[in-house]
């Protein structure tokens, strides 16, 4: 965490958290999302939700997103976050909270440009994503890099073991909407 974020947690300690404000999308992009977004809809689907995802204007101002990158933390409850100054940001994610970029050496990054050290596992669902635990933790791979991690599979080097993406929340302990959690969902009113 930089220490200026440090330092205003330190001046302002008790500023209200923020649910909704800013999502990261399956491609490792992120997202701002103000009130009209919000009331427009979720930042992504639910199983069954009749609900139309809204997800907001695309970040693209490259010392906020590093900014963003190394302010992103998670709680005990696996909410993800952006400790922006003395305010908690949680994040909406679309799927997972890290998004993996294969690089041709072999090595594997995460959006945020962290190695992800040693490939423990690979994981696929039934909507053909690859997924991959690190020594980081779970991440989606980005679906630019499907063509490398064919490679992987077919020279044996990762075996893919079906998994239901609905599950993979619980089993690795992660929270994709703590605005949903929190009961808040402008869209429905």
């Amino acid at each position: 965490m930089d220490d200026i974020v440090k330092a205003a947690l330190a001046k302002w300690p008790n500023v209200p958290h923020c649910v909704g404000w800013l999502g990261l999308d399956a491609r490792g992009n992120w997202y701002m999302r103000d009130d009209r977004c919000q009331s427009a809809g979720p930042f992504a689907a639910e199983a069954g939700e009749a609900a139309v995802p809204c997800k907001g204007s695309l970040l693209q101002h490259d010392k906020l997103i590093a900014f963003i990158h190394r302010n992103c933390a998670s709680d005990a409850a696996g909410q993800w976050f952006f400790q922006n100054g003395p305010q908690r940001v949680y994040l909406e994610l679309e799927v997972t909270p890290v998004v993996w970029r294969l690089q041709p050496d072999g090595r594997v990054l995460a959006h945020t440009g962290q190695d992800a050290g040693q490939v423990q596992r690979c994981l696929l669902d039934e909507q053909g994503r690859l997924y991959l635990v690190t020594t980081l933790g779970l991440g989606l791979v980005h679906t630019s890099d499907m063509a490398l991690a064919g490679d992987a599979v077919e020279s044996g080097s990762w075996n893919p073991v079906p998994v239901q993406a609905a599950d993979l929340p619980d089993a690795w302990g992660y929270v994709r909407s703590p605005q949903r959690r929190a009961g808040h969902r402008p869209w429905l009113a």
